[in-house]
């Protein structure tokens, strides 16, 4: 039955009913605009993997540099209740 897949009668029938459906004037717009789509997929595609390669994961730890720690208060200077520095 389908012993050769798609054959180019089938993909005659198939454009014969794209133009039936969506009419003339409205496949140039159409194929113009999925054109745009395709071309903006391509370069975000192509950006998003110069920036994974440029760049170490962002979701795994940079274990080579340590986040900075907290400077201790000492308890001889009490905290100021009112925000206001002594």
């Amino acid at each position: 039955m389908l012993r050769n897949g798609l054959e180019p009668w089938h993909l005659l029938i198939v454009g014969i009913v794209v133009i039936v459906l969506f009419g003339s004037k409205k496949l140039p717009d159409t194929a113009r605009s999925l054109g745009r789509s395709m071309r903006i997929l391509k370069s975000e595609a192509k950006a998003l993997k110069e920036e994974g390669a440029a760049e170490p994961a962002s979701g795994e730890p940079d274990l080579r540099d340590p986040a900075p720690s907290a400077e201790p208060v000492s308890p001889s200077e009490p905290a100021a209740s009112d925000g206001r520095a002594r």
